[in-house]
């Protein structure tokens, strides 16, 4: 290897023209095109190019499919989108319906509440005076006993006091005359 390198030093500081290679009459671009030439006919042949397009076409036909799929699928969630919105439209009506029929049952509760209060009052007021009325009743009731307790203890010691036989005898004659 070391000798072709010096032989092809020295034969390039000699000034010695390049010799092209040839074979068989044919240069090397010649080469190329007729080996190229064959190469596509070889492909022809086999039917290459039918089957990258038959391969470029089961492409087309599975992006085809999947970009199908996707609108599908997109359908199916603007679908999904617009039943959840009014779902939530719906809810938020049901939550404000039961916000006012709360506020309704609180307002009846109140009234109620107010009106059993008020009677209630007026129960324990009307059982406060019949009390008060029983018991007045019943200090008259019993002032009107020691009145009259009193007052015949009175007039048994007036009686005892200011009556005598004489006064007797008087009273029983004019009963007797009055039959």
């Amino acid at each position: 290897m070391a000798n072709l390198l010096v032989l092809a030093a020295e034969a390039a500081e000699a000034g010695a023209a390049h010799a092209a290679p040839e074979a068989f009459g044919m240069g090397p671009v010649t080469w190329v095109a007729l080996a190229m030439t064959t190469l596509l006919l070889i492909a022809i042949w086999k039917k290459v190019p039918g089957m990258i397009t038959a391969g470029l076409d089961s492409s087309i036909a599975e992006i085809r499919k999947q970009l199908d799929g996707a609108k599908a699928l997109r359908a199916e969630a603007e679908t999904l989108r617009k039943e959840y919105a009014d779902k939530i439209a719906n809810a938020e009506k049901d939550a404000a319906a039961m916000l006012e029929h709360a506020k309704s049952e609180a307002d009846a509760i109140v009234a109620k509440a107010e009106a059993d209060t008020k009677a209630l009052i007026k129960r324990r007021e009307k059982m406060a005076e019949d009390k008060i009325a029983a018991a007045e009743r019943g200090a008259i009731d019993e002032l009107r006993t020691k009145a009259a307790s009193a007052a015949a203890a009175a007039a048994r010691q007036l009686i005892a006091a200011n009556h005598n036989a004489k006064a007797d005898k008087g009273l029983v004659d004019e009963a007797i005359s009055g039959i």
